[in-house]
């Protein structure tokens, strides 16, 4: 369940603004200005996934064999476990020469010693249930690389806007209580500036090139994210 928080910054009564000092004639406006913030907690509810298939054989077309056979695996696993195929995504292809140094020959470049044929797939799993016996199955049917696991919110955009609505009603509430403490009314708004909004960054777990494999799903933990926002409003004050 997502949880609001509200939150603020300190913020000065802001001296007049130059360009509303002469605005009306009358002299300098007297204003004040609020930034508040919003902030919305919420469990993490998908995740994406990149594994690999690493393949060294002698020759590029073996490993290349071998390395299709071994991701085709990893695949058909992958949408056994539920997974549509909009959500499966080549990624990571690659094929390229392996180096060694030959005895007696140290002063001479690096012959070539065979091929490495690298192919993935970046998942989204919509539903972090499948997330740990996915990442099981895929190891058992052949990837030996997974190069990252993020946690996200879906529709995070839509979400922001509940951040934005408590920046603005924590800003509101801020400035009646300067005004009030102050023995002044607020005027009309005189601007409202959005001062920036964050969303949650994916974070990663990385485990490179796995040599291991296990019956039972493997456990994980999403955390949570937090969406925030911040709005300044700047009223003008009357007596």
């Amino acid at each position: 369940m997502a949880m609001l928080f509200l939150g603020a910054l300190a913020v000065p009564v802001a001296a007049p603004l130059p360009a509303l000092a002469e605005a009306s004639g009358k002299g300098p406006v007297a204003t004040i200005s609020i930034t508040g913030q919003g902030k919305l907690s919420m469990a993490p509810d998908m995740a994406v996934v990149t594994t690999r298939v690493v393949t060294p054989a002698k020759t590029a077309p073996e490993a290349l064999d071998e390395n299709t056979k071994a991701i085709s695996e990893v695949i058909a696993e992958i949408k056994k476990a539920g997974i549509e195929a909009k959500d499966i995504q080549t990624s990571g292809f690659s094929i390229f020469p392996r180096y060694e140094q030959q005895k007696g020959r140290e002063n001479q470049p690096p012959a070539i010693a065979g091929y490495e044929v690298a192919n993935g797939v970046t998942v989204n799993i919509r539903d972090l249930a499948k997330l740990g016996p996915i990442l099981n199955a895929v190891v058992q049917s052949g990837a030996n690389e997974v190069n990252g696991i993020s946690f996200q919110v879906s529709d995070a955009d839509k979400k922001m806007d509940e951040a934005r609505k408590a920046a603005v009603e924590n800003a509101k509430s801020r400035a009646s209580l300067y005004a009030q403490a102050a023995g002044v009314k607020l005027g009309k708004i005189l601007s409202i500036s959005e001062g920036g909004a964050s969303m949650p960054q994916p974070l990663y777990m990385r485990a490179e090139k796995m040599a291991f494999a296990s019956d039972g799903a493997i456990p994980v933990e999403a955390g949570q994210e937090t969406l925030s926002a911040s709005v300044t409003i700047v009223w003008e004050l009357a007596d």
